[in-house]
């Protein structure tokens, strides 16, 4: 007779895996940053597709303004300030000369005016050959976009609300790094753990469903992230309050973009950003001496043809010829030319910038679409699309996962992701979380609201659950 041996118990089943801490407070952050910042990042998008291509655009539709026939007898510089200030008159000021840059395209004389905004020239465009008066237009900035892309450029930045619009940029700025870097990791721990890992970085076709817009938002995701955090970083460098904590931290280090001095004393730093503002009234000069103050800064270091001339604006202050070519690798040199005596008295050449002052111009410069040409402008259009394509995934997720009275799709990110965490987990949260706001003083109040909110809605709920 065979003996029986006995059944041995059946082992638990195993419990479904439920991601660390850290993961968990991921999940947490980049779903609900995600969902309530998606509104302020879809217009920063959207309005920067726009942004990128603003310079073709007003290529096309200043046609005119911009250029003319090509001659190889153009007028003096003196000749065409005298007919653009003829055309002007008493109403304005003259404040700086931008000269023909190639063959084919206009002179801009640039004045001061009363009623003008912030950082807003006159511009007369003279055709270099006949003299013709080709438009009369507003100006902004160093850029010294035309009305078009100063509406585009302005609804951009800050909606066109003036100061208090900008909160809505930086809002977006600040917290489109935080989603996406925290949605890069998550991207990393479940790619790890996925078998069909080629859906993590293409679509699938077969996919349907909550599964199918997963594999689309992870997959473009990790192809746009690099240059999402990119414009992010150099986006919070235009902005009010982290934007003035970066140009802080680099006069700190002596990061500063340096700025070429107009008199004898100590030489000064800009920022790459102020350009936007305009030249300052100048006293009454001879337009001769454009021509002459020119051809004195090429013998130095001028050595492009898309420069401003800048007369002065006092007694005792030089001329200023700056470069303001934002095309790689960067024609940024400047001179401070005497107007007597034609001779230099400071200069700043681009090559002698520090790397992080470097960096920074060729950031802002790829920022605006201005560095690689239309290149450069099509590759941000692309990245903003996807952005903009990113946000409206994640709220289609969204609305996917919600539970409806028939299924449950997925279940929301959990609260308490720190209870289980280390001490020292904590601590690096909570610090971190500090020294981003900041840092990020947006961001820092809105995540600081966040927080109240969660554990006032989270205390009211246990309440309700213990009642």
């Amino acid at each position: 007779m065979t003996a029986t041996l006995p059944t041995p118990p059946s082992s638990p089943p195993r419990p479904a895996s439920r991601p660390g801490w850290f993961g968990a407070l991921l999940v947490r952050l980049h779903f609900y940053a995600g969902i309530l910042v998606g509104p302020f990042i879809l217009v920063a998008a959207l309005s920067g597709a726009l942004y990128a291509i603003a310079p073709t655009i007003e290529q096309a539709v200043y046609a005119r303004q911009l250029h003319a026939p090509a001659t190889d007898t153009p007028l003096t510089l003196g000749e065409q300030v005298e007919i653009a200030e003829s055309h002007v008159g008493d109403a304005a000021t003259l404040s700086a000369v931008r000269p023909a840059p190639e063959a084919g395209d206009t002179t801009r004389v640039m004045f001061a005016q009363d009623g003008l905004g912030a950082s807003e020239s006159r511009a007369v465009f003279i055709d270099p050959g006949t003299g013709e008066i080709r438009g009369d237009e507003t100006v902004y900035g160093t850029s010294g976009s035309l009305p078009l892309r100063t509406e585009i450029s302005t609804f951009h930045r800050n909606l066109g609300l003036g100061e208090p619009g900008r909160l809505y940029s930086e809002l977006a700025a600040s917290w489109l790094g935080i989603v996406v870097v925290a949605g890069v990791i998550l991207w990393v721990i479940r790619i790890r753990e996925a078998r069909a890992k080629k859906d993590f970085v293409r679509p699938s076709r077969k996919l349907t469903g909550y599964r199918r817009l997963f594999s689309w938002h992870t997959s473009v995701g990790i192809w746009v992230a690099l240059g999402a955090v990119f414009l992010s970083a150099t986006g919070i460098t235009w902005s009010t309050y982290g934007g003035q904590n970066v140009t802080d931290l680099r006069a700190a280090l002596d990061w500063s973009t340096p700025a070429v001095s107009t008199s004898l004393g100590a030489e000064t730093t800009q920022d790459e950003h102020a350009g936007h503002g305009a030249a300052s009234a100048a006293l009454e000069v001879d337009p001769a001496v454009f021509d002459d103050v020119l051809a004195a800064a090429q013998r130095v270091n001028i050595d492009t043809g898309l420069v401003q001339i800048t007369p002065p604006a006092a007694a005792d202050q030089a001329w200023k010829v700056q470069e303001i070519d934002r095309g790689f690798p960067g024609h940024l040199d400047a001179v401070a030319i005497d107007g007597a005596t034609l001779q230099p008295v400071d200069r700043v050449d681009f090559a002698d910038f520090s790397l992080p002052a470097k960096l920074a111009s060729w950031g802002v410069s790829i920022h605006m679409g201005t560095m690689f040409g239309v290149a450069n402008q099509i590759v941000m259009l692309l990245l903003a699309v996807g952005i903009a394509g990113m946000v409206v995934l994640g709220y289609a997720l969204w609305i996917k996962r919600r539970p409806t009275k028939t299924a449950r799709v997925g279940t929301p990110p959990r609260r308490g992701v720190l209870d289980g965490a280390p001490w020292w987990g904590v601590t690096a949260v909570v610090v971190g979380g500090v020294a981003l706001g900041l840092a990020l003083p947006v961001l820092g109040w809105t995540l600081a609201a966040f927080v109240v909110i969660d554990v006032a809605v989270d205390a009211a709920q246990r309440r309700r659950a213990t009642a």
